[in-house]
């Protein structure tokens, strides 16, 4: 079986690592790629071809959700997750609607990550705990 392709986005390299860590205790996952700007994440995705982005939302260059509207367009097939600090209801909704299939908060990586990235591999939504979600956004 072909392990899943991560392309991680973050402009804080030490963020970036923790999820690295934490992606490597599912054997069928290979991070692929790492980017630190929105520009950046678009233009890897057109090289690496991965199957899961995940994405912050504050990013020099190009903003997390804009560059996932442009994954959206380059990679349709691509799974998009958020993992981020912002939990206005607002952020999460614009968020989703740009083509995301989850939302993790990163006050809550060390329990969402893994169940997170599994829901949307799975071809489901997730959304961390205790953030309200309109439900027409999934």
């Amino acid at each position: 079986m072909s392990k899943v392709r991560v392309l991680m986005v973050d402009d804080f390299q030490a963020w970036r690592q923790f999820v690295y860590s934490a992606l490597q205790k599912n054997p069928e996952l290979q991070v692929v790629g790492e980017a630190s700007d929105g520009l950046e994440a678009v233009h890897k995705v057109k090289e690496l071809h991965p199957d899961l982005i995940v994405l912050d939302l504050g990013l020099p260059t190009l903003n997390g959700i804009e560059a996932a509207r442009q994954i959206r367009k380059l990679s349709p097939g691509s799974k998009i997750l958020f993992l981020t600090q912002e939990s206005s209801a607002d952020v999460v909704q614009a968020a989703l609607n740009s083509g995301a299939q989850g939302y993790v908060l990163k006050a809550r990586a060390v329990t969402d990550l893994l169940p997170a990235v599994e829901a949307v591999l799975n071809g489901g939504h997730f959304v961390s705990s205790g953030l309200e979600v309109p439900p027409d956004s999934l």
